[in-house]
């Protein structure tokens, strides 16, 4: 890939007019990858994986990445190691992660076109992946094609192959800390709160699992016969469910963390839209909406384990069990944020009936510094893109790799931003990305490398 006509290092105001130059190019390259099905879940093939590895590693390397590795791990797809040296001792590095294995496509049906056939959409592409996280891949891309292979900063790159399942992936950095020690690392797996609207997500919520159980016959009654005194496993499993929510619906779990969100967020029209919620229904909890989505606790059943309605018997239900996923403030511990809900379900005796309650797996959350040099020049890189200043948001959404790297270099700025938007219907049918936010993507890395290397020279050398 050739090198812009000029160095935007030098002359900033060509930055614009390089990436367009690029975007061609670049969208040739993003429907190449995502025409690849490359799902890393148990029971689709490897192969689409591994093509997808083999054309990113030939993409770095045809932009002039000369060390391209490969991290093998056990159980995981291979994890893309690449690594350009800063060009002077006075320059910062700058780590850029995103994924390249995408969701399963769920049922085809729903979809307006073949998920793995990149359509065009107004503005954009539609295929599996396209937004999350292959768009935020190519961005990096773009970023060093306007470099020439040659940005103003030290590169390391982590193409991470496995990130949508889960992989040892996520503990490993802090286990080899000098190949991913960085200034700044910029993670890519996001993007902004609606189209044109830049933002910067500076706070994940973590997540824990509890599974809860009851077993009070040793098989199932007749209902006419025992109904009314014999002990309704089902029944009890409700009202044990029924006390971890108010009458608002706000979590009424004692200990878990909540607080005033002051950052942007969604309308309310908007989030309904997004949530698909049923015209006329109400919103479950109270205060803003970022409050409730991203500084506050959710609790969700995400699974019943109990006879189904079609091929129910006219009996007393012996046995039920219930798995809650619990979303905890950003900051919040995750074993002490589990143990208040599992607290809280142990102390229940629902009829006097007692409850079994199994800790699952937990998900720290995390909350990024927001006043250095890197986010300053975060800030003034996502204006000079999208024309206007960048909002904060946070996200309920985990991404359990972004505390692996922090505690890998403790004291490099961590930056969320992307290609993607909360209208690209990430993990859903017709997921899309639109051509104007991964331009203004790649302006914007592009800036923020610039803006970054020059303020790291200025304080270099005061």
């Amino acid at each position: 890939m050739a090198a812009m006509d000029r160095d935007p290092d030098n002359d900033p105001n060509d930055l614009q007019g390089a990436v367009d130059r690029l975007m061609d190019g670049l969208v040739s390259d993003l429907e190449r990858l995502a025409a690849i099905p490359s799902v890393a879940f148990p029971g689709f093939p490897a192969g689409p994986v591994q093509e997808a590895h083999d054309l990113l590693v030939g993409l770095l390397r045809d932009v002039g990445v000369e060390r391209v590795e490969r991290i093998d791990l056990p159980d995981t797809a291979p994890v893309i190691f690449g690594e350009i040296p800063p060009p002077s001792p006075d320059a910062p590095t700058v780590l850029l992660y995103s994924h390249y294995d995408v969701q399963p496509p769920g049922d085809e049906s729903l979809w307006d076109s073949p998920p793995f056939e990149p359509t065009p959409v107004e503005g954009g592409l539609r295929a599996r992946g396209i937004a999350d996280d292959k768009s935020n891949v190519i961005a990096h891309l773009g970023m060093l094609r306007a470099f020439g292979g040659r940005p103003p900063v030290g590169v390391k790159i982590v193409f991470e192959g496995q990130e949508e399942y889960g992989s040892p992936f996520d503990g490993y950095p802090p286990t080899d800390p000098d190949r991913f020690a960085c200034d700044a690392m910029v993670i890519a797996d996001l993007g902004n709160l609606r189209p044109g609207t830049p933002t910067l997500t500076t706070g994940l919520r973590g997540a824990a699992e509890v599974t809860v159980e009851v077993r009070t016959l040793q098989e199932p009654r007749h209902s006419g016969e025992f109904g009314g005194a014999a002990p309704d496993a089902l029944l009890t499993l409700l009202k044990a469910l029924a006390t971890l929510h108010d009458v608002h619906g706000d979590v009424a779990v004692e200990g878990l963390r909540r607080e005033e969100w002051t950052g942007a967020g969604y309308t309310e029209d908007e989030f309904r839209d997004l949530a698909g919620v049923t015209e006329g229904l109400p919103l479950l909890g109270s205060g803003s909406l970022g409050e409730r989505l991203w500084s506050g606790p959710a609790i969700t059943v995400i699974g019943v384990d109990a006879p189904t309605v079609e091929g129910a018997a006219s009996a007393v239900v012996p046995y039920a069990r219930a798995k809650l996923n619990l979303r905890f403030h950003p900051r919040q511990d995750p074993n002490e944020a589990q143990d208040h809900l599992v607290r809280h379900l142990r102390a229940l005796r629902p009829f006097g009936i007692p409850l079994t309650v199994t800790p699952g797996d937990t998900g720290p959350g995390y909350e990024a510094a927001t006043g250095g040099p890197a986010y300053r020049a975060a800030r003034a890189a996502l204006k000079e893109a999208w024309g206007s200043e960048a909002s904060y948001v946070a996200t309920g959404g985990s991404i359990p790799l972004v505390n692996g790297l922090a505690q890998a270099a403790p004291n490099a700025e961590v930056l969320l931003f992307g290609a993607q938007d909360n209208l690209c219907n990430l993990h859903a049918p017709n997921e899309r990305v639109l051509f104007s936010e991964l331009r203004a993507t790649v302006v914007a890395m592009c800036a923020f490398v610039r803006e970054y290397a020059a303020d790291f020279r200025k304080a270099n050398a005061s």
